[in-house]
């Protein structure tokens, strides 16, 4: 996938075309590159200014150092997660969830309902609580709800009344349905109850709404899922320390000293920024601003020392080639032997933000093979 990139992005800078020419390769080259970001076309821009939630910057910030290059591969359940927030627009506990923007070939692995649990109404006297049970219902027939066939019922248990902030409810297998049929997604109904499921009065337990409260504090559907890309299988890890480079552009069109001194270099990792914003991408993109991709570039001349970290199978073609033994042998190639995926964290065409894994996209180390 890295080294699509590096082709993508000669044929995008170009500058020994035609005007038109440079126009239609670099639509052709950046259409390449939407393809390995698993998109056909690049989502519009939101129409107004809209803050991300801070649920899904603070999981980019925890997964990815700011260039985006994973830190740690493990940390997410699968590739993609997707963040979607409530439609109803009402002061109801119940939610919608528009999920058109998930894809047929995702398999969903977790579903999550956020909502944000508001100050407890202050009470007084003996019927003072300091629990109360909140249900979490798959709504089936929403003009049924008091029915039995009207909810399926998807999460309890039991909410402090002494703090306000973030409650979690596991709603999967409802996700599960509504993503095979679109038609069943009636959305979800949340209750509150006393101990042991007794009715209250007066509800002292409250969590925000799509309406009247900040956007910071709507409820919000978060989805684990994982579409199937793979990259190669070139070892891959945690990076260790990157640092976006911008200004560091690949040269094209240089002098043939240039390139025969290139030749003379042992094989080493050069930097190579990928800028969204001069692609011009800054406007779906939150992070990273770019990232930096490295390149492999250099010799590897017999004999072959470890630190060009050679292969058996790179040594021994060194050997044919350096003693002549065989024709048509060259001299191995400087190549990755490690890759490392980034993160993108986006607006989708629904203004919904996602954040999806890639892999193979950074250069970690460069060897002969």
């Amino acid at each position: 996938m890295l080294g699509t990139v590096l082709l993508l992005l000669a044929l995008a800078k170009s500058a020994y075309l035609s005007q038109a020419s440079v126009a239609s390769r670099r639509a052709e080259a950046l259409k390449k590159l939407l393809e390995v970001f698993g998109m056909e076309d690049p989502p519009a821009p939101p129409a107004h200014f809209k803050q991300p939630p801070q649920y899904m910057v603070d999981l980019f910030n925890t997964v990815a150092n700011a260039d985006g290059v994973t830190k740690n591969p493990d940390i997410l359940e699968g590739n993609t997660v997707r963040s979607f927030l409530d439609k109803t627009l009402s002061e109801e506990m119940r939610f919608l969830f528009v999920l058109s923007s998930v894809a047929k070939n995702e398999k969903i692995l977790t579903a999550e309902l956020h909502l944000f649990r508001l100050w407890p109404r202050v009470t007084d006297g003996p019927k003072r609580h300091h629990f109360c049970q909140v249900s979490v219902y798959q709504v089936l027939e929403k003009d049924k709800l008091d029915t039995p066939g009207g909810k399926k019922l998807l999460a309890a248990r039991l909410v402090s009344l002494q703090t306000s902030g973030w409650e979690v409810f596991a709603i999967t297998p409802a996700v599960r349905d509504w993503t095979q049929d679109e038609s069943s997604n009636q959305g979800v109904l949340v209750t509150v109850q006393g101990l042991g499921g007794s009715p209250l009065d007066s509800p002292p337990l409250q969590f925000a709404s799509g309406r009247g409260h900040h956007e910071s504090k709507k409820p919000m559907l978060v989805l684990f899922t994982d579409d199937g890309r793979r990259g190669a299988s070139l070892p891959t890890a945690g990076f260790p320390g990157a640092s976006y480079m911008p200004g560091t552009t690949p040269s094209l069109g240089r002098s043939r000293s240039t390139r025969s001194l290139d030749r003379l270099q042992p094989c080493q990792r050069h930097p190579l920024s990928v800028d969204f914003e001069e692609i011009g991408w800054s406007g779906w993109i939150i992070s990273p601003r770019g990232y930096n991709a490295f390149h492999c570039k250099g010799s590897c001349p017999f004999p072959l020392g470890e630190n060009m970290r050679p292969t058996n199978h790179a040594t021994v073609q060194s050997i044919i080639n350096a003693l002549k033994l065989s024709e048509g042998v060259s001299s191995p190639c400087c190549v990755p032997d490690k890759l490392y995926s980034i993160n993108l964290l986006y607006f989708d065409d629904d203004e919904n933000v996602v954040l999806k894994q890639y892999d193979d996209m950074v250069a970690g180390s460069c060897g002969c093979h």
